[in-house]
């Protein structure tokens, strides 16, 4: 499998005059209607002018450099922009659909615009698997908008979910490591790891400390470095497996059933970034029991070099579910710090 093809990119292609630009314009609205992410890909750059001749900006990249821009916009001029396969999947990993227009050469999946009555195929040269040849009177917004939304959610459900289990820090408050308290004979990180199995393709372990010997199969993660709490956890397994969206549960969640792992997972949407439950509906995100998709990342990175390591600034984000779970599943949710909560 080549690196894209997990991936919703899609081309846009055809001779000059065939309404690519066009189409893809029209397109755009229609799925950010759908609260997606959308970034194009326009080939045939070269010596475009970007800033103004005789700016501090522009001035830096004549002289050689890479310049970034931001503001209430954002822009990054390179020289060399490397690889434009790397550069597409770099793409990904932050928006929900990539658009490319041109670029007949580039082996990605592609719809090819004819631009007159006739469907004549592309030309042998081109790369990639053709979805479909349109003429004029086929390429139309409506059966494009069609066609890429088929694309994105098969990509979607072939990204695999993994389990994670945060085992957390030393545990002062308890006296103990939590993730190796029994209850009925096993330890609370084996419970977890027992319901996570069934829902996942596989569990990994997040952070330090001893572990049962029944787990010992399992991969371990060490947490992310510089950070400390759910977050170094969370970001250490993604950053591992940067294409696979994450279950994840914390070890001192005692009381968390399979039924809400399942729920968790059947709120899952194309376009989400990560399910966070609110148990009130007041604003008070739930994170050690949630799930996160892959395109999560980003804002978790951003928090990351806050300096925050507070998870419910996500909230602020666009792309994050927050619902509220059935009342009887909120025992899930119910944390477990100090031998007094533990006793009620």
């Amino acid at each position: 499998m080549q690196p894209f093809e997990q991936y919703p990119i899609l081309g846009i292609c055809g001779r000059s005059g065939a309404g690519k630009t066009t189409l893809i314009e029209n397109l755009i609205p229609q799925l950010r209607g759908l609260g997606l992410q959308v970034a194009v890909v326009k080939d045939g750059a070269h010596r475009v002018r970007t800033d103004m001749p005789g700016k501090d900006s522009d001035r830096f990249f004549t002289a050689g450099a890479d310049v970034a821009l931001f503001g209430e916009q954002h822009f990054f001029r390179r020289h060399h922009p490397g690889d434009v396969t790397a550069f597409l999947v770099s793409l990904c990993t932050s928006h929900d659909v990539v658009l490319v227009e041109g670029h007949a050469s580039t082996a990605v999946p592609k719809i090819w615009l004819t631009g007159s009555d006739s469907l004549d195929p592309p030309p042998l040269e081109n790369q990639g698997h053709v979805l479909a040849v349109m003429n004029r009177e086929q390429a139309t917004v409506k059966r494009l908008f069609a066609v890429v939304q088929e694309l994105i959610a098969a990509k979607w459900q072939q990204t695999p979910v993994w389990g994670c289990v945060l085992i957390g820090g030393r545990s002062s408050r308890m006296g103990s490591p939590k993730h190796l308290l029994l209850r009925e004979g096993k330890t609370w990180l084996e419970r977890a790891v027992e319901n996570l199995a069934p829902k996942v393709a596989q569990v990994v372990l997040s952070g330090a400390g001893q572990i049962p010997d029944a787990l010992a199969n399992l991969a371990r993660v060490p947490d992310a470095p510089g950070l400390a709490g759910p977050l170094a956890g969370i970001l250490a397994v993604m950053r591992w497996q940067p294409a696979v969206s994450w279950l994840v549960t914390a070890c001192d969640l005692p009381d968390a059933e399979p039924e809400s792992l399942q729920w968790l997972l059947d709120q899952r949407n194309v376009g989400m970034r990560a399910v966070l439950p609110d148990l009130r509906g007041q604003g008070q995100l739930e994170p050690l029991l949630a799930w996160y998709d892959f395109r999560c990342r980003p804002l978790l990175e951003n928090i990351a070099a806050s300096g925050s390591l507070r998870l419910n600034r996500l909230a602020e984000q666009e792309g994050i579910c927050r619902v509220q779970p059935p009342a009887q599943l909120h025992g899930s949710w119910r944390n477990v710090n100090t031998p007094e909560e533990l006793r009620q």
